[in-house]
């Protein structure tokens, strides 16, 4: 077994890059937004009256959807019981903190990806300046 001057094992670059991207998960998992995104989702997830709210309206949101495409007029009850059905839903702060949990997620993926978008694209780690651009290089999906 050959070893580095540090006596570990000689790791191949696709071991190395699994191990330097389980540190960032690991690293993520400790930041207090992310356990409190867990917490929020935890709690939806137990909460199966939420859970119910929350089938309700994607459904209700998807028969409306799809009435528009069809071109179909949505008439002023359905628009009502949809909005009822979304008021209730936001009213209730587990469901609430579900959804925020949802987009606070979303924003950090986000957020990930560009840095290793713009990581790629520079091939160096970007600078604060490089973030600021509004662009995250070609390819990225953001466009």
């Amino acid at each position: 077994m050959q070893t580095t001057t540090l006596d570990r094992p000689t790791q191949s670059s696709g071991d190395l890059l699994t191990a330097k991207i389980e540190e960032l998960c690991e690293a993520l998992l400790k930041q207090p937004e992310v356990q409190s995104i867990r917490q929020r989702v935890d709690a939806f997830n137990a909460d199966s009256a939420a859970q119910k709210q929350y089938e309700t309206l994607s459904e209700r949101g998807e028969y409306l959807q799809h009435k528009q495409q069809q071109g179909s007029q949505l008439t002023d009850a359905e628009i009502a019981e949809f909005e009822t059905h979304r008021e209730q839903f936001f009213a209730n702060p587990v469901a609430k903190g579900f959804v925020d949990a949802q987009q606070q997620m979303h924003e950090m993926q986000q957020t990930v990806t560009k840095y290793v978008s713009k990581t790629l694209e520079l091939g160096r780690v970007p600078a604060p300046e490089d973030m600021e651009s509004g662009s995250c290089g070609s390819g990225c999906g953001c466009h």
